[in-house]
């Protein structure tokens, strides 16, 4: 054999000297075959190296693989990467293993890697949505029986099981924890693109906390970015209104770095933070960061049982689970507004 070449099936079999069949025989214990045979062929097996294709027989013989095929649209966020550990985890302790894609958010690119999962005809599938992508090609797929989970974000053109947080009530207690600390210009940095749910959602937050406190929506306050330094730049342009911004609302983790980058730069001490999701070492940051903190394991946890529940025979009517939000009080979200500063 070949030094820079996989082992086969018939490598196997030439071994120890038998068929290529007996040796299928013995792997996927589908046939009789002697305690000697079996002790042969398994020492031949680890002499090798021999992995064998469970791909290519899942295929052949028509069954599932023991994989699930989990589509997120960022590899480097630690909110997603929490969500696949949970996964993990959690679907471990059926023999099943999870893979994983990045869609970078390119619905061309999500519909690529569902297809290589459906391909290999995974067990599961979960889908964290990009926005513009479709869902109905999955129509056939889970009425045949394949349990699909959106997490983070619903679907579209697809009935099935969606794992969201509560980013609309998680947003507005945030919001409404500035205001009680007397700020009126609250200024709004959101994710792109507008459409994206959980903007939407957690834009609704801030709007409705307003709406409560008597206090007008002023466009000019909500701004958008998608990377750290466009937060950057959207923390400058928000300080600098005729009327600036004192409390800043950073809509996820990535947008939180990029204003807490800048109030650093500038020297800005004075302004009040509120980040929607929690961000690695924001106990160490001074002043300490207040986030709304998602519960990313718990989504991961809860995907994974719903999942699971669906490939034991769940048939239930297809739901949507929320996981709650909580506001954890560090700091930076309690600067008091500069009028009460005064007093």
């Amino acid at each position: 054999m070949a030094a820079n070449r996989r082992p086969t099936l018939a490598d196997v079999a030439r071994e120890v000297g038998v068929s290529a069949k007996t040796v299928s025989r013995v792997l996927n214990e589908d046939g009789p075959a002697s305690a000697q045979t079996r002790e042969q062929v398994l020492a031949a097996v680890a002499k090798l190296g021999f992995q064998p294709n469970l791909m290519a027989r899942n295929i052949r013989v028509g069954g599932p693989d023991t994989t699930i095929g989990l589509v997120i649209p960022d590899l480097g966020n630690p909110f997603f990467g929490a969500v696949a550990r949970a996964i993990e985890d959690t679907v471990r302790e059926r023999g099943l293993t999870l893979l994983m894609g990045s869609s970078a958010d390119d619905p061309d690119r999500e519909r690529a890697l569902t297809d290589k999962f459906l391909a290999r005809r995974v067990s599961i599938l979960m889908i964290v949505p990009s926005v513009g992508a479709d869902h109905s090609h999955l129509k056939s797929h889970r009425a045949a029986g394949l349990p699909v989970v959106f997490l983070d974000r619903p679907g579209v053109g697809l009935s099935t099981d969606s794992i969201v947080s509560s980013n609309r009530a998680g947003a507005h207690d945030g919001v409404a924890h500035l205001i009680a600390h007397g700020h009126r210009r609250i200024g709004f940095i959101g994710d792109l693109p507008v459409k994206l749910y959980t903007r939407r959602e957690r834009l609704a937050g801030y709007r409705t906390a307003l709406q409560e406190a008597d206090l007008p929506y002023d466009r000019a306050l909500v701004t958008n970015a998608h990377d750290q330094q466009g937060a950057v730049t959207a923390t400058s342009q928000l300080l600098g209104l005729a009327d600036p911004a004192t409390a800043l609302f950073a809509g996820n983790n990535i947008v939180a770095l990029g204003i807490v980058a800048e109030l650093a730069r500038s020297k800005r001490k004075d302004i009040a933070v509120v980040a929607f999701d929690d961000v690695p070492l924001a106990e160490a940051l001074e002043p300490a960061l207040t986030v709304v903190a998602q519960d990313p394991e718990e989504i991961g946890r809860t995907a994974a049982a719903t999942a699971l529940a669906r490939l034991d025979g769940d048939r239930s009517r297809a739901r949507t689970i929320t996981v709650p939000t909580r506001l954890i009080v560090r700091g930076s979200g309690e600067h008091p507004a500069p009028a009460l500063q005064e007093g």
